[in-house]
């Protein structure tokens, strides 16, 4: 399975393509933004348990 970062970047790949209706570049936008949102999620969860305590 692909971590985020990698999902991220196959469909910033997705998005560059000539080939891609309307319809699918929606989707790819979709479910871009979702998974950048999942992201930064994350990676705050990860940095608040990495900082110590005040």
């Amino acid at each position: 399975m692909t971590n985020l970062h990698d999902q991220i970047q196959m469909l910033r790949a997705e998005l560059t393509s000539y080939g891609i209706s309307r319809r699918e570049r929606a989707q790819i936008e979709r479910e871009l933004r979702r998974v950048e949102a999942e992201f930064v999620v994350r990676n705050s969860e990860v940095e608040a348990r990495a900082s110590p305590p005040a």
